[in-house]
Formats: structure tokens, C-alpha cells, sequence
């Protein structure tokens, strides 16, 4: 029996970055949607063009290969046409493969919010699609408070649905936007839906402000809705949104779904979701949710008693899936052979070719689980990581040594009476046998280190010019004041456009900085022509 095609739309980029605290750079988005296509969604919504500048940035070009790039906007105002609204004109204009409207859908909205008739906004609605559809853009209407709409007005909320539709969207999507609906209510009224739009062409947008966010999804799918919204670990607004990292792993590997539908997500993509999430969580500089369904650190741990016995005989006594199928790893007694699977598909996913029967591959597991406990996280940090694998297994030439370092950090009053903060950094180290010191100072002392170190490293300073570091994070693992902390550094060569995380840890923050900087530069080596 042919499978049905569900389609993934992922809205990270712009719902996902209403989530208080969060601020997403255009570097940071460009880095997350590379996160997305690696994952293997349908749709990467990038944000709002004309909106801020941040997203008229990120729409500036287009962001995907193989995903759809999608634009987010607002229908139509009121009162003029669809060429004459700046802000859809901009929508429309933006790098994009699809457009998604907002449109409101409860008529309490369309006179509290907008301030129309009703029959104003769906002229709104007909004409926004049409626009789309004209300028050769997959078109896509939201239908905000969808579900709320139809409890108030049933007639209406429908009406905005057929409206979108026959004007030619290609995706209704159905919005429960206060995240207040229960299974059984997504459930009946989707079901309804498919009176006016067939379910081939309808989408969930669900929120978890009561829990249900995912369970919402999943019970859309059951009554007919052949698109899901939601975002990378389940950020969003509020209580936030569905969280794609876990209704993948469900979509995919329980039978009531696997065995009826298709996504576009390969096995070999969904091992790699553990390590995607975690990466994205690096990115917020947040700890990961250590109990999250399929990819939390603790989802297949169990500890000792009569549960481990039952595992250590047979795993699925107390396990609904296996963790290799979705990255992860049982924590009771992981055989070696296990653990050296994990570490070969990251060689393999990093570019190292390396035989099974290698003996350097213990050695190697056995740091990379020292390092983990100490804090480092290699999810997060393919280069350092890759740094690691590959001088374990003697691969890393010896570019340069640091035989020293010291950071200076001054605060006085300058010749203007201006209280300033001055750092300086001398770095001392070893290029082929010549000794070169650098100094240099900077907005702070990791920013001095990074100059002073880049200075003057001899034949390699050529391989190093367009290097330049873009991001940087701390995390303080253990509390305190002389906690040991972690730091994330995102480095880019603005040459090759490349760009690579690498990572520090000491309960020397300045320290735990360097070794990252090292990393860098060391990796952007190793990348280059140089000999």
C-alpha cells in the first residue's frame, strides 16, 4: 500500500523567536536553518522580511538547498490593493520559495484587531493568495485562531478557509493560536474542515499552553491534515510551540503512523536528532531538557535495580524504541561495541574514514567520554570535535605551539576623564622552531587573545586572514563564582563562507576562551591549502 506524504514545516526562525530571552542573529539563523536541512524538513520559515532588519537580512538570498524557503507576512491591509501594500509587497519580493499569511479566522478578531468587516478581510484573504500565486510563490494562509473561531462562528472560520483555498493556496493551515484545544476538539473540527478543503491541503499549527501541543498534531494528522507546523524543541511563545524533535521520532518510528505515512526525514537523519537538538539548545546557550522525550540525556537511563537487570537481558523490556534509531544511548551498561557505532557514524558524518577494527578507536571513545564529563560538548562543536578524532588518530600536523599566554584587564579614567576598560593580551608561541610574541588589545580580554594569537603566526598567517570569530557563549556548569564553565565559539572564514563551532572548558573562563580560540585557528588550518 502506498504511504502518504506528511510534510514538515518548521517555524523556528519566526514563531520559535517570540520565545522570551530569545534574539536570534542573522548569523545565528543562517546557522539554524544548516541545522534544519541537515534534519530534513519540508519547510524552513525564516522570519518576517520588512518586519526588522535582522529578517530582511536573512531574506536578502536565498537560505536552502533542498528545503522550501518560506517567508512569513500579513494578508492585505483593508482598503487597498494587494500592489499597493508596501508590507505584502516586500513579502512578496523577499528570497523566497513559499510566502505563509497570517489571516485572522475568528470574526471577533477581524473587528477587534483589524478593525474591518468581515467581508473585507476575506477580500484580503483572496487577493493575498492571488498576489503570491502571481509572483511565483508557493502560497500558504495561516488561519489564526482557527479553532477558537469555529467554536465562536463556525460559518465564518470556514468561510476564510475555502476563501484561501479556492483563490489557490497551496496550504490551509489551521492555527490554534491561544493553545487552549483539547485532542478530541483538533480532532472533530478538522474533520469538519474537510467539508470546504480537502485534507491534502490542510496544515496544524498547534501551541502547548496546556500540554497538548504535540497530541494536538498528531490527532490533526489522524483527521485528515497532511502538514504539521512546529518548531526545533518546541520553542515558541508562551508554553511554546509543537516540538518537531519529538513528533519526528513518532511520526517515524511508531507503527500507527510509520506504517500509514512518509516523511521527508531518512533513518539515517532521524540518529542524527539527538545530536541536532542538542546543538540548537548551544546555540540559545541553554542546558538541554535532560528529560526530553527520544534525545534527553536521561530518556534511556534507567538506574540500578530490578529495571537494569531486565535491560541488561533484554532492552526492550523498558524501552519503546531503541536509542541508536534516534542518536541517543542507553545509559546502563552500554556495550563498547555500541558506543564505538555512535563514535564511527560521527567520524563518518565529519569526513573520517577510519575501519571498525581500529584499536586508536577505544582510545579515542574513552577521551571523548573523559571530555564529556569534564563538560565538554561535542554535539555542539564539530570542530573540536574533529580536532579531537583526528589527533587521536594522528592526522593533525603541529602548526603551532603556545608556550604562553597573559591577559590584562585595566580600568581607569582616560585623558578625557571617560572611565574606560582596557584589555591586553601577550601570546607567546612557536611556529616551526621560531619563537613570535604578539601583542594586542581589545573590547575584552577573549577579544585580545584572539587578536594577539592571530597577529603573527609566520608561513600560516595567509591561511588565517579571512578567519574571524562571530559568536561566542558561557555556560557555568556547576555554580559559583569559581565554577567550571564552558564556552562556545563560532568562528567563520569570510573567504570560503565556511563556518565552525569549537569548544572550552576549564574553571578558568579565560582559559576554557583560549583553548576554543586554539581550536579555531588550528582547525582553519587544517582546512586550508597550507602545507
Amino acid at each position: 500500500m502506498t504511504k502518504e506524504r506528511l510534510f514538515l514545516f518548521d517555524t523556528t526562525l519566526r514563531d520559535g523567536a517570540q520565545t522570551s530571552g530569545v534574539d536570534f542573529s542573522v548569523h545565528e539563523k543562517v546557522v539554524v536553518a544548516e541545522l534544519l536541512e541537515r534534519l530534513g524538513v519540508d519547510y524552513i520559515e525564516g522570519g518576517y522580511p520588512g518586519a526588522n532588519p535582522t529578517d530582511s537580512e536573512f531574506f536578502s538570498q536565498k537560505r536552502t538547498r533542498k528545503a522550501t524557503f518560506t517567508a512569513f507576512g500579513m494578508t492585505k491591509r483593508a482598503g487597498r490593493s494587494a500592489a499597493n501594500d508596501p508590507g505584502l509587497q516586500e513579502v512578496l519580493s523577499a528570497s523566497s520559495d513559499a510566502c505563509c499569511f497570517v489571516a485572522k479566522a475568528w470574526d471577533y478578531h477581524v473587528r477587534v484587531a483589524l478593525g474591518c468587516s468581515n467581508e473585507e478581510n476575506l477580500d484580503s484573504i483572496f487577493e493575498t493568495v492571488t498576489a503570491a500565486v502571481a509572483a511565483g510563490k508557493e502560497a500558504m494562509i495561516d488561519c489564526e485562531h482557527f479553532f477558537d473561531g469555529f467554536k465562536a462562528n463556525p460559518e465564518y472560520a470556514l468561510d476564510c478557509a475555502r476563501t484561501a483555498y479556492h483563490a489557490g493556496a497551496r496550504w490551509i493551515v489551521l492555527c490554534d493560536t491561544n493553545g487552549g484545544t483539547l485532542p478530541d476538539e483538533i480532532f472533530d473540527i478538522v474533520t469538519k474542515v474537510q467539508e470546504v478543503v480537502p485534507g491534502t491541503h490542510l496544515g496544524i499549527h498547534t501551541h502547548d499552553d496546556t500540554g497538548h501541543a504535540v497530541a494536538n498534531s498528531l490527532a490533526a494528522v489522524e483527521a485528515g491534515v497532511r502538514q504539521i507546523q512546529g518548531t526545533l524543541n518546541g520553542l515558541g511563545e508562551r508554553c511554546g510551540n509543537a516540538n518537531l524533535i519529538t513528533l519526528i521520532p513518532t511520526l517515524k518510528l511508531k507503527p500507527a503512523y510509520a506504517d500509514r505515512f512518509e516523511i521527508g526525514v531518512s533513518e539515517a537523519q532521524l540518529k542524527e536528532i539527538t545530536a541536532i537538538s542538542h546543538a540548537f539548545d548551544e546555540i540559545l546557550n541553554r542546558s538541554p531538557d535532560r528529560q526530553a522525550p527520544y534525545v534527553g540525556e536521561t530518556a534511556f537511563a534507567t538506574k540500578a535495580g530490578i529495571h537494569a537487570s531486565a535491560i541488561l537481558k533484554d532492552p526492550q523490556t523498558y524501552e519503546h524504541v531503541t536509542p541508536e534509531s534516534v542518536g541517543n544511548q542507553r545509559r546502563v551498561l552500554v556495550s563498547d561495541q555500541a558506543g564505538k557505532s555512535n563514535l564511527l557514524g560521527e567520524l563518518a558524518r565529519v569526513g573520517i574514514d577510519v575501519d571498525k577494527s581500529d584499536p586508536r578507536l577505544d582510545l579515542l571513545l574513552a577521551k571523548v567520554k573523559e571530555r564529556e564529563a569534564e563538560g565538554y560538548a561535542y554535539e555542539a562543536a564539530d570542530a573540536s570535535f574533529e580536532l579531537l578524532a583526528r589527533r587521536e588518530l594522528g592526522e593533525v600536523p603541529r602548526y603551532f605551539a603556545v608556550e604562553s599566554f597573559r591577559v590584562m584587564v585595566e580600568r581607569r579614567f582616560n585623558a578625557i576623564g571617560d572611565l574606560v576598560t582596557v584589555s591586553e593580551a601577550v601570546v607567546k608561541v612557536d611556529v616551526d622552531g621560531e619563537k613570535r610574541m604578539s601583542v594586542s588589545e581589545g573590547n575584552g580580554p577573549v577579544n585580545a587573545l584572539d587578536m594577539a594569537l592571530r597577529k603573527d603566526l609566520g608561513k600560516y598567517q595567509s591561511a588565517i586572514d579571512g578567519l574571524e570569530l562571530i559568536d561566542y557563549k558561557v555556560r557555568i556548569l556547576n555554580g559559583g563564582t569559581g565554577a567550571v564553565t564552558r564556552v562556545l565559539i563560532e568562528s567563520q572564514d569570510t573567504v570560503t563562507h565556511r563556518r565552525w563551532f569549537t569548544i572550552g572548558v576549564s574553571s578558568n573562563i579565560v582559559d576554557a576562551s583560549f583553548q576554543a580560540l586554539v581550536d579555531s585557528i588550528t582547525f582553519a588550518l587544517m582546512k586550508s591549502d597550507v602545507a
